[in-house]
């Protein structure tokens, strides 16, 4: 970092932009270099197989990002985020089935083939839009964005806390599921959508597409990452920590407590969605069990795994049971719903700070031991 640069920021600003370059050189630079320039016969060669998976755990840690500004630093713990998630990538599967033409199976240009195998005579109307790309972005967001503020404002307004919220939270998503399941939607069923072909014309299939598709992952994380630390560090950000540690005492001085759950509710479902939107092109299919209450708690235990309210460690957490359930699902899957299990009693009976905790601790214990040598020294 330039001198001149450096001498305007904190020692701690300068720890985060020095570990923020780091890991950009990662996942942008060391990553793609891996795969596409060195040798197969490299140790350090990356297979294209990992490219998408590592795309995939991208998509997961904005996911739980996003978790972690509601629940860290709102105090609001939304057992429904998977939610926000599915319906995202549904929006973006809607785009690349319309996108298929006369290239699906049954060969209709207007209609997706698992459509017309259940006699559908016209596109339903709230599908109409989804042959423009910006159109579907724009869903992307809009979508679980409104459903956010809706229910959101019916809920803070009610003044719902605690476990109540959580439950009602877990009962959305799980009638979500139920009404995506149904064939009658409109949205594929049990087997959601699938077969894509191509995103913005590029082949699916080409590892070029599946290098652009993680590098964008990459990109967006990064970008995610920016914007909820300018949000909890800003004036709002101190308020929405007032309400998770007090919140009568901060509605008892004049602030509007719906209004900042609000926004953190609805700011946290519109990542939510785009991590949703970049997740389904790189694993070829959205379906309703990704609404699943399941995959909502299981975010929350990405995040209390890594360390609520600390941010990276939420992408840490994300990356690590990740990490833990691709390995551990191969080589024994019947154990890992026990494994996860287990997981979450040990972090909140031991590690109520996470990963990230427990890291600060060992810093802090490493620096008294030293302290202490110097003063006997």
């Amino acid at each position: 970092m330039p001198p001149l640069v450096s001498q305007f920021l904190t020692p701690g600003d300068r720890r985060f932009w020095t570990g923020f370059g780091l890991a950009a050189l990662l996942f942008l630079v060391a990553i793609p270099v891996a795969n596409l320039l060195l040798p197969v016969s490299s140790p350090l060669h990356l297979p294209n197989y990992l490219v998408p998976l590592i795309g995939k755990y991208l998509c997961y840690a904005m996911l739980a990002l996003a978790m972690d500004l509601v629940w860290g630093y709102c105090g609001v713990l939304s057992l429904g985020h998977g939610a926000f998630f599915a319906l995202g990538g549904y929006a973006m599967g809607m785009s690349m089935m319309r996108a298929i033409g006369t290239r699906g199976v049954y060969g209709n240009a207007d209609l997706p083939d698992f459509m017309v195998f259940l006699n559908w005579k016209e596109l339903p109307w709230y599908w109409g839009g989804f042959d423009h790309f910006w159109f579907a972005i724009l869903m992307v967001m809009a979508v679980p964005g409104v459903l956010a503020l809706v229910f959101g404002w019916l809920a803070f307004r009610s003044r719902i806390n605690g476990v109540y919220l959580s439950i009602v939270t877990q009962a959305m998503t799980v009638a979500l599921m139920l009404a995506f399941f149904r064939n009658e939607m409109g949205f594929g069923g049990n087997n959601g959508l699938t077969d894509f072909k191509d995103i913005l014309g590029f082949d699916l299939g080409q590892p070029s597409t599946k290098m652009g598709l993680y590098l964008l992952s990459a990109a967006m994380l990064g970008f995610a990452y920016l914007v909820v630390r300018f949000v909890v560090g800003s004036k709002l950000g101190r308020v929405m920590m007032a309400v998770r540690d007090a919140e009568s005492r901060v509605r008892f001085l004049g602030y509007s407590v719906t209004g900042v759950k609000l926004f953190g509710f609805t700011l946290s479902a519109v990542l939510a969605g785009i991590a949703g939107a970049l997740y389904v092109p790189q694993v070829g299919i959205i379906n309703p069990s990704e609404f699943s209450p399941a995959n909502s708690i299981e975010i929350a235990i990405w995040v209390a795994v890594g360390g609520r309210g600390t941010l990276v460690g939420a992408v840490l957490g994300a990356f690590a049971v990740n990490g833990a359930k691709t390995w551990l699902t191969g080589a024994a899957p019947e154990l890992w719903l026990f494994f996860l299990g287990a997981l979450f009693i040990v972090v909140t009976l031991a590690l109520p700070k996470g990963l990230v905790g427990l890291w600060t601790q060992l810093r802090h214990a490493r620096s008294a031991q030293v302290a202490k040598e110097e003063r006997h020294a």
